[in-house]
Formats: structure tokens, C-alpha cells, sequence
């Protein structure tokens, strides 16, 4: 891969492009709280028009902006400043935060137009994109860091937006339901206090990582980082620490094993939230820097023991979390829980593509990259299916029969359509890309024989599977619902035009638009790839024909393997053990500093006032008195 070279464009640029969305927010979160009438209601369109700047300006960065580094001065004597790179990743992913924002943003100006918490919405929606963009194009992992913790902070705000927990429809899981100690439904509160000390998890660790290379290399800047001398100069034990210390802020915001969970309760957010958090930020920006950084690590050209160690960990953590992730989704009964828990499987496949990079080349990253892109896509468009779904039904739970299909024509359709494209049937998109990850899979032969293959042809089976039960369930075979219908028309339009990229994407792939994305035409050429996309269809048609099948080991898989109970039993209680432990420790080193101590002095020093009273004659006595206690003791003792 060629040097990037250090080119010129307007600051202004880069400004209008994260600061448009925030100061376009600000009307809204200033007016509302002091009024909230029809003249704040409308403020919204405004937050709306600073995402669509945005987006233009992603637009430009992708077609007319050279690829190469942008570099403003900034801690000039620490080497640190402000860069932003464009190259082939960065491009795509802007312009599809970008979209995918603005898109959904439109759908919210009639999804939340109701909504008590309007000023907060929008600001903290507008923050968690503006965030995700400075991850997308910063070459500097300082600012990168900068723009994680604001998608964390973001995403704190916007999970718990409904923070009253007053509205059964806004909770995860079945109210009032428990399993021993553990309870099974969450809150829209304790779904933001999730999201936020679980991502707190991987932050820390990711900081002393980043303050490590700092440390090691004099320079922040990714794509300036001598990835190759670093590993070779910290040896093979040490890159595994580093990396791994890293990649905990990718692992935690992508939610993978094990900090699932919050991924799950984050669903006590809005739709929207959802839709933007699964598919262009947040937990997307998590495989999005794995890829960056083996982009210009290269690991295929690295000869670091410990490397190879740190990606074969990635490849099976990603792919056996990605089985977690369909089995749970294949089992649940909430729509949102389920496209949660999908999401979590495709981030799986993400990161299983992009670490096999580390024996396949380049071309591993491009497919776990354009897997990124589609699933976007198709995820954002459920989601905002779901939501519609929910608004008209006023049910959480997976409920709907044709009815609802004859009712709602165009949701219906474009449901089935993006199920059948991310399925992976062919000849439609998620099948090429799929194909081109069936084919660096199966490369691994040598390095892991076939059990990443196998693997992965099975997650897709189930995969297939789900969504076939997500379609069927809401159109066609589930429980008869009451339609609340009233408009619609704004949200309608958002996820038809959302879900029209799909095809965008297919005609990149199949007219060479992209020469990347021409690879993957002859894989899904293969007849063993062929043979997958038969066997997504036959799962996919089992999922449609019988969606629901109760048993012992679905209900596990329902509970999710209760896995919460990490989160909500033993790792509270340990931190509660450890917490005692502290307070004791705490109370017995205050006992000694402030009370043993001093008290020891305080007694000694009135001891030594006694004897010095200016007494001649209490002299003398003390005098003879100690003359005669050696007397005794050597008499006694026989020194003498």
C-alpha cells in the first residue's frame, strides 16, 4: 500500500462537517424546555437540515476530494494535531453516515413529533452523528478518542431518553417476569446506565493502550505508526497486550462476548437511536477501527508471533459471538431484541473477516468491510420498520397477520426484500459479499482446517432463519393486532428510500463501480457458494413456514444463555465484595493514620509532660528510681 501524502483543503471543510449538526441542534435543546409549543415543535427541521449539510459535505469528501492526509496544526511540541485521513474506507463509511443520518432523522421529525424530551433528542442525535464522524475520518487516535466518547455519551443520553420508565412499551424483556435472582425485563434508565459502564469498560483499557503507542513511537497518526518496528521492538508477549488492551474498546462497543448485554437493554431507546446506533454508528464504529488500523498494520505483511496470536483470538471471539448472537435472535420475541441480537451476529462475521485478513491479505478487510455497508443498510431499514410497526400497533412483541400486510403494503414489501437481501439468497446483495466471504473463509483451510467455514455456514443458515420469522411474524403469521393507523407517510418514505441503496449496492458490485466490490461477482460465481445461497433459501423458507417452535433449549436461547446474569448478579456482587473489602481496609488505615497513632503520641507526650513538671525533688526520685531498677535487674540476672 502506497504512503499517504500530506495534502491541502479548507478547514472550513471539516468544520461545517461536525459542527453543522451540533449548532443546528442547539434552537431545539436550548426553546424547548422553557416552551414547547407548535414554534419548538417545528425546530426539529433544523437539526434535520444541519444532518443534511453533513451529508453533502460527505458527498464531496467522496467524490471530489483527493484521497491522501489533511493535517492542521495543533500540540505542535507533542506531535499531535488535528488530521484527518481520506482513503478508500473513510470515503464510504462518511458518505454512509452521512446518508444513513440524514435519512433517519427525516423519519424522526414524524416518529418523535410527539415526544416530551424534543430539545434532548435532538441534540444528543445530532452529537452521536457528528461523533461518528470524527471517528470516521480521524488519522489521529487522540481526536478518534475525542469523537469514541462522544458516541458514548451520546449513546447514554438517547438509550435512556423515555428516563420516566412510566410506559411498559419503551422496556426490554417481559415485565414482572424473574428467573431466580435475576429480573427479566430493564428499564429505559437502567438501559442507559448499561450501555455506558459496559463500554467504560473497554474505554479504559483502549486509553493506556493508545497512551502506550504514544509512548513507544512518538506519533499518533495510524496511518504514519511503524506498526512493523513496534511489534518487533515490544516482542511477541507485548504486542499481545497491546493489541488486546486496544481492541477492548472495539470488543465492548461492538458488543461482543462477553459484553453482549447492554446491546440487548439498549432497546429501551426510541427507534430511531436504534436504527442509527446498528448501523452507522457506535457499535458499527467499533469493527469500522479494527479495519482501519489492519489497514495500515497489514498484518499479512507483518511477521509478529504475537500478531498472529491477537487475530486468530478475533477470528473465533467474532464468529463464536456471531453464533450467539443468531441463536438468541432465532429465539426471540420482541422485534427490536431480535434485530439487536442480529446486529450482534453480523458484527461477529465483521470482525471474523476482517482478522482473517492476517492470512488472506486485503481483500478480507474489503469484504468485511462491504458486509459493513450492506448490513447497514438493510439493519437501519428494519429498524425503522420496526418502529412504524410498533407506533401502529402499540406492541413491543414480534404480532402481526395479513392483515397487517394488506394494510401496510409498503412496509411489508420492503421488509421482505431487505430480509431476502441480507439473508444472503442469490442473486441479491448480501449474497455476493457473503460468497466473498465464504471464499476468505475457506482460505483459512490451512491455517484452521474447516471449522471457520463450517461455522460460518451454519450462522448463516440461522441467520436466514430469523429473518424469515422476523417477516412472518409481523406480516403474515403472527397473533392479530389492532392497527392504530394515523399517517406514516414521512416514516414510509424514509425506510423505502433507505432500503433502495441495497440495490444501489448490487449495481455497484455487479456494473464494476467499485473494482473491490467486482471481486466478489466471480466468488458468488463458485458452486460451493451457490450451494450456501440454497441452503440460506431452504432455512429461510423452514423460517417462513414455521416461525415459532417452543421448547427447553429455545427458551434458553430466549434468555439469551442469561447472560445477564454477569451483568445484573455476579459482577455487581463481586464489585460489591471487592467494595467491602476496600471499605474495611479503608476504616482500619483511617484508625491507625487518625486515631491509634496520634493517640500513641498524645499518650507518650503526657507521660514526658509528668515527668517534666520542674520538680528537683520528682528528679531526684526518678533518678534513684531508675538507679535502683538496674541494680535489681543485674543483681537479678547475674550480669555482674
Amino acid at each position: 500500500m502506497e504512503a499517504l501524502m500530506e495534502l491541502e483543503l479548507s478547514p472550513v471543510i471539516w468544520l461545517a462537517l461536525f459542527f453543522t449538526p451540533i449548532l443546528a441542534s442547539f434552537p431545539i435543546a436550548l426553546i424547548w424546555p422553557k416552551r414547547q409549543d407548535e414554534f419548538a415543535r417545528k425546530l426539529p427541521y433544523l437539526s434535520v437540515f444541519g444532518l443534511f449539510v453533513s451529508f453533502l459535505i460527505t458527498l464531496f469528501i467522496l467524490f471530489r476530494v483527493e484521497e491522501g492526509r489533511y493535517v492542521y496544526p495543533w500540540l505542535t511540541a507533542l506531535g499531535i494535531n488535528f488530521t484527518f485521513v481520506v482513503d478508500y474506507l473513510s470515503k464510504y463509511m462518511g458518505a454512509l453516515t452521512g446518508f444513513i443520518a440524514f435519512v433517519i432523522g427525516v423519519y424522526g421529525t414524524e416518529y418523535m413529533k410527539e415526544d416530551y424530551r424534543l430539545g434532548w433528542y435532538w441534540f444528543f442525535f445530532n452529537l452521536f452523528t457528528a461523533s461518528m464522524l470524527l471517528v470516521v475520518y480521524s488519522d489521529n487516535l487522540f481526536m478518534l478518542l475525542i469523537g469514541w466518547e462522544g458516541l458514548g455519551i451520546a449513546s447514554w443520553g438517547l438509550i435512556g431518553h423515555w428516563f420516566r420508565d412510566d410506559d411498559e412499551i419503551s422496556y426490554v424483556g417481559v415485565l414482572n417476569r424473574v428467573v431466580g435472582p435475576l429480573k427479566m425485563f430493564w428499564s429505559p434508565s437502567t438501559g442507559g446506565w448499561r450501555a455506558i459502564s459496559t463500554i467504560r469498560v473497554g474505554d479504559m483499557p483502549m486509553f493506556f493502550a493508545v497512551a502506550a503507542i504514544f509512548a513507544l513511537t512518538g506519533t499518533l497518526d495510524i496511518s504514519q505508526i511503524n506498526w512493523g518496528g513496534l511489534f518487533e521492538h515490544i516482542g511477541t508477549l507485548g504486542t499481545v497486550v497491546l493489541l488486546v488492551a486496544f481492541l477492548m474498546g472495539p470488543f465492548t462497543k461492538s458488543a461482543q462476548l462477553p459484553f453482549s448485554e447492554w446491546l440487548m437493554t439498549a432497546m429501551t431507546g426510541p427507534t430511531t437511536v436504534s436504527a442509527l446506533l446498528h448501523s452507522a454508528t457506535m457499535v458499527a464504529a467499533g469493527t469500522y477501527l479494527f479495519m482501519r488500523i489492519s489497514w495500515y498494520i497489514q498484518p499479512w505483511t507483518q511477521h509478529a508471533e504475537g500478531l498472529e496470536y491477537v487475530y486468530a483470538f478475533v477470528l473465533f471471539l467474532g464468529l463464536i459471538s456471531s453464533l450467539y448472537g443468531a441463536l438468541v435472535a432465532l429465539a426471540s420475541r420482541e422485534r427490536k431484541v431480535l434485530l439487536a441480537a442480529s446486529t450482534m451476529s453480523s458484527l461477529g462475521l465483521m470482525f471474523a473477516a476482517a482478522a482473517s485478513s492476517m492470512w488472506v491479505g486485503e481483500f478480507a478487510i474489503i469484504v468485511a468491510f462491504w458486509y459493513l455497508i450492506t448490513h447497514a443498510f438493510a439493519k437501519a431499514t428494519l429498524f425503522l420498520v420496526a418502529g412504524h410497526i410498533i407506533h401502529e400497533t402499540h406492541d413491543r412483541f414480534l404480532c402481526g397477520d395479513r392483515e397487517v400486510f394488506s394494510k401496510m403494503k409498503v412496509t411489508g414489501i420492503v421488509t421482505l426484500f431487505a430480509t431476502v437481501t441480507l439473508a444472503g439468497i442469490p442473486p441479491l446483495t448480501a449474497y455476493w459479499v457473503k460468497s466473498g466471504m465464504d471464499e476468505v473463509l475457506h482460505e483459512l483451510n490451512h491455517e484452521f482446517g474447516f471449522i471457520p467455514l463450517v461455522l460460518l455456514i451454519t450462522i448463516s443458515a440461522i441467520y436466514a432463519a430469523f429473518l424469515a420469522k422476523f417477516f412472518a411474524l409481523n406480516f403474515w403469521k403472527g397473533r392479530k393486532v389492532h392497527l392504530h393507523l394515523h399517517g406514516g407517510r414521512v416514516m414510509t418514505t424514509a425506510y423505502t428510500a433507505m432500503v433502495s441503496m441495497l440495490l444501489v449496492l448490487l449495481a455497484a458490485i455487479f456494473y464494476g463501480l467499485d473494482s473491490n466490490a467486482a471481486e466478489f461477482v466471480p466468488a458468488g460465481l463458485a458452486t460451493t457458494s451457490f450451494a450456501v445461497g440454497l441452503l440460506v433459501l431452504t432455512t429461510y423458507t423452514i423460517g417462513f413456514m414455521k416461525p415459532e417452535y417452543y421448547s427447553p433449549v429455545g427458551q434458553v436461547f430466549y434468555d439469551r444463555f442469561y447472560m445477564m446474569a454477569l451483568n445484573d448478579y455476579i459482577v455487581p456482587r463481586i464489585g460489591w465484595l471487592i467494595a467491602q473489602v476496600v471499605d474495611v481496609f479503608n476504616r482500619t488505615l483511617d484508625f491507625i493514620a487518625h486515631s491509634f497513632i496520634p493517640g500513641l503520641f498524645e499518650a507518650f507526650s503526657y507521660g514526658i509532660r509528668v515527668i517534666q513538671n520542674g520538680s528537683l525533688e520528682r528528679y531526684a526520685k526518678i533518678v534513684v528510681s531508675l538507679v535502683l531498677a538496674v541494680l535489681l535487674i543485674v543483681s537479678i540476672t547475674g550480669w555482674w
